[in-house]
Protein backbone atom coordinates (compact mmCIF):
# COMPACT_ATOMS: atom_id res chain seq x y z
CA UNK A 1 0.00 0.00 0.00
CA UNK A 2 1.58 3.64 -1.13
CA UNK A 3 0.87 6.51 1.19
CA UNK A 4 0.08 9.32 -0.99
CA UNK A 5 1.29 12.61 -0.45
CA UNK A 6 -0.51 15.62 1.05
CA UNK A 7 0.05 19.29 -0.47
CA UNK A 8 -1.41 22.35 0.53
CA UNK A 9 -1.28 26.12 -0.66
CA UNK A 10 -0.13 29.24 0.64
CA UNK A 11 -0.94 32.51 -0.98
CA UNK A 12 1.14 35.16 0.52
CA UNK A 13 -0.60 39.07 -0.33
CA UNK A 14 2.85 40.13 -1.68
CA UNK A 15 5.34 38.65 -4.39
CA UNK A 16 8.05 39.52 -2.26
CA UNK A 17 7.47 37.60 0.91
CA UNK A 18 7.30 34.30 -1.48
CA UNK A 19 11.46 35.40 -2.20
CA UNK A 20 11.45 36.35 1.27
CA UNK A 21 10.45 33.23 3.09
CA UNK A 22 12.52 31.03 0.68
CA UNK A 23 15.56 33.40 0.90
CA UNK A 24 18.99 33.68 -0.63
CA UNK A 25 19.83 30.41 -1.91
CA UNK A 26 17.09 28.97 -0.26
CA UNK A 27 18.58 29.29 3.28
CA UNK A 28 15.36 29.88 5.23
CA UNK A 29 12.71 27.42 3.62
CA UNK A 30 15.47 24.50 4.18
CA UNK A 31 15.01 25.05 7.78
CA UNK A 32 11.68 24.51 7.69
CA UNK A 33 11.90 21.32 5.21
CA UNK A 34 14.85 19.90 7.40
CA UNK A 35 12.32 20.57 10.88
CA UNK A 36 9.91 19.06 9.30
CA UNK A 37 10.57 16.67 6.81
CA UNK A 38 8.44 18.60 3.98
CA UNK A 39 9.49 19.66 0.84
CA UNK A 40 8.49 22.88 -0.25
CA UNK A 41 8.52 25.06 -3.34
CA UNK A 42 7.15 27.93 -4.97
CA UNK A 43 4.89 28.42 -7.70
CA UNK A 44 4.04 32.08 -8.95
CA UNK A 45 2.66 33.92 -6.05
CA UNK A 46 2.19 30.17 -4.40
CA UNK A 47 3.87 27.93 -1.79
CA UNK A 48 3.22 24.65 -1.75
CA UNK A 49 4.00 22.09 1.03
CA UNK A 50 4.26 18.60 0.28
CA UNK A 51 4.93 15.52 2.60
CA UNK A 52 3.40 12.36 3.52
CA UNK A 53 3.00 13.09 7.40
CA UNK A 54 -0.25 15.32 7.87
CA UNK A 55 1.06 16.72 10.88
CA UNK A 56 3.77 17.77 9.77
CA UNK A 57 2.75 19.79 6.89
CA UNK A 58 0.16 21.21 9.23
CA UNK A 59 2.79 22.15 11.12
CA UNK A 60 5.02 23.51 8.20
CA UNK A 61 2.35 25.88 7.05
CA UNK A 62 2.20 27.48 10.09
CA UNK A 63 5.46 27.85 10.30
CA UNK A 64 5.45 29.70 7.06
CA UNK A 65 2.27 31.50 8.12
CA UNK A 66 4.06 32.77 10.99
CA UNK A 67 7.35 33.35 9.00
CA UNK A 68 5.31 35.92 6.57
CA UNK A 69 3.88 37.85 10.09
CA UNK A 70 7.79 38.21 11.20
CA UNK A 71 8.17 39.91 7.35
CA UNK A 72 5.86 42.53 8.35
CA UNK A 73 7.18 43.29 11.30
CA UNK A 74 10.86 43.43 9.76
CA UNK A 75 13.42 41.47 8.33
CA UNK A 76 13.39 37.92 7.90
CA UNK A 77 16.63 36.28 8.83
CA UNK A 78 17.95 32.62 9.28
CA UNK A 79 17.91 32.65 13.28
CA UNK A 80 14.48 34.45 13.27
CA UNK A 81 13.70 31.23 10.88
CA UNK A 82 14.88 28.35 12.94
CA UNK A 83 13.04 30.12 15.63
CA UNK A 84 9.82 30.29 14.63
CA UNK A 85 10.14 26.86 13.48
CA UNK A 86 11.25 25.27 17.16
CA UNK A 87 8.32 27.16 18.29
CA UNK A 88 6.11 25.68 15.92
CA UNK A 89 7.31 22.50 16.23
CA UNK A 90 6.73 22.65 19.73
CA UNK A 91 2.96 23.63 19.15
CA UNK A 92 3.59 27.54 20.61
CA UNK A 93 3.41 28.83 17.62
CA UNK A 94 0.52 31.05 18.80
CA UNK A 95 2.68 32.68 21.20
CA UNK A 96 4.86 34.46 18.42
CA UNK A 97 1.84 36.91 18.19
CA UNK A 98 2.85 38.66 20.92
CA UNK A 99 5.98 39.84 19.45
CA UNK A 100 3.80 41.76 17.55
CA UNK A 101 4.00 45.89 19.50
CA UNK A 102 6.25 49.56 19.42
CA UNK A 103 10.16 48.73 19.32
CA UNK A 104 11.77 48.99 22.41
CA UNK A 105 14.00 51.75 21.46
CA UNK A 106 16.01 53.21 18.30
CA UNK A 107 19.36 53.13 18.09
CA UNK A 108 21.66 56.52 17.38
CA UNK A 109 21.86 55.06 13.55
CA UNK A 110 18.32 55.04 13.35
CA UNK A 111 17.90 51.23 14.00
CA UNK A 112 14.76 49.98 15.95
CA UNK A 113 15.36 47.73 18.46
CA UNK A 114 12.57 44.58 19.45
CA UNK A 115 12.27 41.96 21.13
CA UNK A 116 13.17 38.83 18.75
CA UNK A 117 11.69 35.93 21.05
CA UNK A 118 8.73 35.71 23.41
CA UNK A 119 11.15 35.33 26.17
CA UNK A 120 12.24 38.86 25.43
CA UNK A 121 9.02 40.15 24.89
CA UNK A 122 7.64 38.92 28.32
CA UNK A 123 11.08 40.78 29.25
CA UNK A 124 10.36 44.36 28.53
CA UNK A 125 6.78 44.12 29.80
CA UNK A 126 7.64 43.53 33.11
CA UNK A 127 10.06 45.57 33.26
CA UNK A 128 7.82 48.11 32.34
CA UNK A 129 5.28 47.31 34.60
CA UNK A 130 7.39 46.12 37.67
CA UNK A 131 9.42 48.42 40.03
CA UNK A 132 12.33 45.53 40.11
CA UNK A 133 12.90 42.94 38.14
CA UNK A 134 15.29 40.00 37.53
CA UNK A 135 16.40 38.42 34.22
CA UNK A 136 18.06 35.15 34.61
CA UNK A 137 19.24 33.44 31.71
CA UNK A 138 22.03 32.03 29.32
CA UNK A 139 24.29 34.23 27.83
CA UNK A 140 23.45 35.68 24.37
CA UNK A 141 19.85 36.45 25.41
CA UNK A 142 19.74 39.96 25.01
CA UNK A 143 19.09 40.60 29.10
CA UNK A 144 21.51 43.62 29.43
CA UNK A 145 21.07 44.75 26.02
CA UNK A 146 17.60 45.08 26.33
CA UNK A 147 17.54 46.66 29.77
CA UNK A 148 19.62 49.46 28.44
CA UNK A 149 17.29 49.61 25.96
CA UNK A 150 14.76 50.10 28.45
CA UNK A 151 16.94 52.42 30.38
CA UNK A 152 17.63 54.99 27.02
CA UNK A 153 13.96 55.23 26.57
CA UNK A 154 12.75 56.33 30.03
CA UNK A 155 15.80 58.77 30.19
CA UNK A 156 14.85 60.01 26.86
CA UNK A 157 11.05 60.42 27.90
CA UNK A 158 12.53 62.10 30.97
CA UNK A 159 11.07 59.13 32.86
CA UNK A 160 14.10 59.14 35.06
CA UNK A 161 16.56 61.65 35.64
CA UNK A 162 19.83 59.52 35.63
CA UNK A 163 21.19 56.05 34.25
CA UNK A 164 23.02 53.96 36.31
CA UNK A 165 24.89 50.66 35.40
CA UNK A 166 26.65 48.37 37.74
CA UNK A 167 28.85 45.35 37.62
CA UNK A 168 30.70 43.32 40.67
CA UNK A 169 34.01 43.56 39.56
CA UNK A 170 34.42 39.99 40.11
CA UNK A 171 37.84 37.95 38.35
CA UNK A 172 36.67 34.92 36.31
CA UNK A 173 40.24 33.29 36.45
CA UNK A 174 42.23 36.64 35.31
CA UNK A 175 43.39 39.02 38.17
CA UNK A 176 42.74 42.76 38.75
CA UNK A 177 46.08 43.62 39.85
CA UNK A 178 48.01 42.15 36.57
CA UNK A 179 45.93 44.80 34.84
CA UNK A 180 47.73 48.04 33.93
CA UNK A 181 46.72 51.75 35.18
CA UNK A 182 44.60 52.85 38.32
CA UNK A 183 41.75 52.01 39.36
CA UNK A 184 39.40 53.17 36.69
CA UNK A 185 41.67 51.58 34.60
CA UNK A 186 41.48 48.46 35.94
CA UNK A 187 37.40 48.04 36.52
CA UNK A 188 36.80 49.14 32.88
CA UNK A 189 37.20 45.91 31.09
CA UNK A 190 34.41 44.53 33.17
CA UNK A 191 32.07 47.61 32.42
CA UNK A 192 32.62 47.55 28.48
CA UNK A 193 29.43 45.38 27.68
CA UNK A 194 27.55 48.42 29.29
CA UNK A 195 29.56 50.47 27.62
CA UNK A 196 29.35 48.89 24.35
CA UNK A 197 25.32 49.11 24.49
CA UNK A 198 25.06 52.43 25.76
CA UNK A 199 27.06 53.41 22.52
CA UNK A 200 24.38 52.15 20.39
CA UNK A 201 22.20 53.66 21.99
CA UNK A 202 22.94 56.96 22.16
CA UNK A 203 26.07 57.28 20.15
CA UNK A 204 29.48 58.15 21.31
CA UNK A 205 29.05 62.02 21.40
CA UNK A 206 26.18 61.99 23.56
CA UNK A 207 27.16 59.27 25.88
CA UNK A 208 30.22 61.78 27.03
CA UNK A 209 28.56 64.42 27.38
CA UNK A 210 26.32 62.68 29.88
CA UNK A 211 28.97 60.78 31.58
CA UNK A 212 30.41 64.34 32.25
CA UNK A 213 26.93 65.58 33.31
CA UNK A 214 26.38 62.97 35.83
CA UNK A 215 23.22 62.07 34.15
CA UNK A 216 24.59 58.40 32.93
CA UNK A 217 27.03 56.74 35.43
CA UNK A 218 28.65 53.11 34.93
CA UNK A 219 31.10 52.19 37.88
CA UNK A 220 31.76 49.16 40.21
CA UNK A 221 28.82 47.97 42.46
CA UNK A 222 31.27 49.02 45.53
CA UNK A 223 30.49 52.63 44.49
CA UNK A 224 27.00 51.78 45.55
CA UNK A 225 27.75 51.82 48.91
CA UNK A 226 26.17 54.20 51.47
CA UNK A 227 24.04 56.01 48.39
CA UNK A 228 20.34 56.35 47.82
CA UNK A 229 19.17 56.73 44.38
CA UNK A 230 16.08 58.44 43.44
CA UNK A 231 14.86 59.37 40.03
CA UNK A 232 17.26 56.51 38.70
CA UNK A 233 16.98 53.67 36.35
CA UNK A 234 19.89 51.01 37.77
CA UNK A 235 20.94 48.11 36.35
CA UNK A 236 22.58 45.73 37.62
CA UNK A 237 24.82 43.39 35.66
CA UNK A 238 26.55 39.90 35.82
CA UNK A 239 24.32 39.95 39.15
CA UNK A 240 24.96 35.84 39.80
CA UNK A 241 28.87 37.04 40.90
CA UNK A 242 27.22 39.46 43.68
CA UNK A 243 27.24 37.95 47.48
CA UNK A 244 24.23 37.75 49.53
CA UNK A 245 25.59 40.78 51.15
CA UNK A 246 26.21 43.11 48.23
CA UNK A 247 23.19 42.21 47.00
CA UNK A 248 21.25 43.34 49.57
CA UNK A 249 23.67 46.52 49.55
CA UNK A 250 22.49 47.03 46.31
CA UNK A 251 18.22 46.27 46.58
CA UNK A 252 18.21 48.81 49.72
CA UNK A 253 20.01 52.07 47.22
CA UNK A 254 16.27 51.99 45.85
CA UNK A 255 15.04 55.37 46.15
CA UNK A 256 11.73 57.29 44.70
CA UNK A 257 10.19 57.18 41.27
CA UNK A 258 13.58 54.66 40.34
CA UNK A 259 13.48 51.12 38.84
CA UNK A 260 16.47 48.47 38.78
CA UNK A 261 17.22 45.56 36.31
CA UNK A 262 19.13 42.87 37.64
CA UNK A 263 20.54 40.18 34.84
CA UNK A 264 22.68 37.25 35.43
CA UNK A 265 23.17 34.06 34.73
CA UNK A 266 23.41 31.89 37.26
CA UNK A 267 25.17 28.91 35.92
CA UNK A 268 28.23 30.94 35.31
CA UNK A 269 29.17 32.37 39.05
CA UNK A 270 32.57 32.95 39.50
CA UNK A 271 32.53 33.42 43.32
CA UNK A 272 34.58 31.23 45.18
CA UNK A 273 32.22 30.16 47.03
CA UNK A 274 29.53 29.40 44.29
CA UNK A 275 26.77 28.25 46.82
CA UNK A 276 25.96 31.66 48.15
CA UNK A 277 25.24 34.12 45.29
CA UNK A 278 23.51 37.26 46.33
CA UNK A 279 21.32 36.89 42.90
CA UNK A 280 20.34 33.11 43.76
CA UNK A 281 19.50 34.33 47.30
CA UNK A 282 17.59 37.50 46.10
CA UNK A 283 15.63 35.42 43.34
CA UNK A 284 14.16 32.78 46.51
CA UNK A 285 13.89 35.42 49.09
CA UNK A 286 12.00 38.18 46.79
CA UNK A 287 9.78 35.76 45.24
CA UNK A 288 6.37 37.04 46.24
CA UNK A 289 7.17 40.42 47.13
CA UNK A 290 4.26 42.91 45.22
CA UNK A 291 5.99 44.91 42.24
CA UNK A 292 8.85 42.57 41.50
CA UNK A 293 9.35 40.24 38.86
CA UNK A 294 11.57 37.71 37.50
CA UNK A 295 12.37 36.69 34.04
CA UNK A 296 13.90 33.33 33.08
CA UNK A 297 15.19 32.95 29.71
CA UNK A 298 15.80 29.74 28.13
CA UNK A 299 18.44 28.53 25.18
CA UNK A 300 15.24 29.34 22.88
CA UNK A 301 16.07 33.12 23.74
CA UNK A 302 19.37 33.52 22.23
CA UNK A 303 20.05 35.61 19.78
CA UNK A 304 23.49 35.36 18.94
CA UNK A 305 25.44 33.22 16.38
CA UNK A 306 23.24 29.50 16.39
CA UNK A 307 26.17 27.84 17.92
CA UNK A 308 25.58 29.88 20.95
CA UNK A 309 22.24 28.08 21.42
CA UNK A 310 24.20 24.46 20.86
CA UNK A 311 26.34 25.59 23.37
CA UNK A 312 24.43 26.50 26.23
CA UNK A 313 22.31 23.13 25.54
CA UNK A 314 25.96 21.20 25.33
CA UNK A 315 26.80 22.80 28.50
CA UNK A 316 23.08 22.31 30.06
CA UNK A 317 23.51 18.32 29.01
CA UNK A 318 26.65 18.13 30.38
CA UNK A 319 25.98 19.27 33.97
CA UNK A 320 22.66 17.01 34.95
CA UNK A 321 24.01 14.54 37.11
CA UNK A 322 24.02 10.90 35.28
CA UNK A 323 20.88 8.15 36.28
CA UNK A 324 21.94 5.88 38.72
CA UNK A 325 20.18 2.90 38.93
CA UNK A 326 19.59 2.33 42.74
CA UNK A 327 20.08 -1.49 43.12
CA UNK A 328 17.48 -3.79 44.29
CA UNK A 329 17.38 -4.65 48.19
CA UNK A 330 18.78 -7.83 48.97
CA UNK A 331 15.98 -9.76 50.56
CA UNK A 332 16.90 -12.11 53.40
CA UNK A 333 14.61 -15.18 53.53
CA UNK A 334 13.67 -17.17 56.38
CA UNK A 335 12.06 -20.20 57.55
CA UNK A 336 8.35 -19.65 56.54
CA UNK A 337 9.67 -18.76 53.12
CA UNK A 338 10.51 -22.23 52.01
CA UNK A 339 7.59 -24.85 52.11
CA UNK A 340 7.51 -27.60 54.08
CA UNK A 341 7.71 -30.95 52.33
Amino acid sequence: MTIENIEKTITPDRIEHVHAVFGDFDENIKIVQEQFRVAVISRGTDIKVTGRDPEAVDSAVRAIENMIEALKRGDLTAQTVRYIADMTGEGQGDSLKELTGDCVCVTFTGKPIRPKTVGQKRYTEKIAKNTIVFGVGPAGTGKTYLAVAKAVRAFKTKEVQRIILTRPAVEAGEKLGFLPGDLQNKVDPYLRPLYDALFDMMGAEAFQKNMERGTIEVAPLAYMRGRTLDDSFIILDEAQNTTPEQMKMFLTRLGFNSKMVITGDITQIDLPDKNRSGMVEAITVLDGIADTAICRFTDKDVVRHRLVQEIVKAYERHSKPPKIEKPEPKRFYKAKDFPKK
